[in-house]
């Protein structure tokens, strides 16, 4: 009998063994986010200091991941730390990216226009999914 796709990865998440593919996930979400959030922070000239922050802790977060599968210490120690500064910067991202848009002519009342052309409202949100892998590829067990 075919195990289905859904469990599957319940017996993956049961045995452990989701753990480490969760690690490695972070890590290629981290450089794969940070790098297209370096091509847009580009085109805004880093008008703002803070944009670099993104940038800089893709590939922390790249690190940690790649530590925390290779390493059951590093997943329950540096890669919770780092997925934590990976949310919070995020959810700052995102309240930076709202008050962009409010900034624009005509705000938040002129909402639909500024959402297309200011800063991409729920693109941060993006990074925050990255650093909650992180989290979550820490709390789970790995595999003996």
């Amino acid at each position: 009998m075919r195990t289905s796709l859904v469990g599957r990865a319940v017996r993956d998440v049961r045995t452990g063994r989701f753990e480490r593919s969760l690690s490695a996930l972070t890590a290629a979400g981290a450089l794969i986010t940070s790098a297209e959030i370096y091509f847009e922070h580009d085109k805004a000239s880093f008008g703002n200091r803070l944009m670099w922050l993104p940038v800089l802790l893709g590939p922390v977060g790249a690190a940690a991941g790649i530590a925390g599968f290779a390493s059951e210490r590093m997943a329950h120690t540096v890669l919770p730390v780092t997925s934590v500064a990976i949310v919070a910067n995020g959810l700052q991202g995102t309240y930076l990216h709202a008050r962009g848009i409010a900034q624009k002519p005509g705000g938040w009342s002129n909402a639909r226009y500024n959402m297309e052309m200011g800063p991409p409202l729920l693109a941060p949100l993006l990074v925050t999914m990255v650093g909650g892998m992180g989290l979550l590829a820490a709390v789970l067990r790995r595999e003996k």
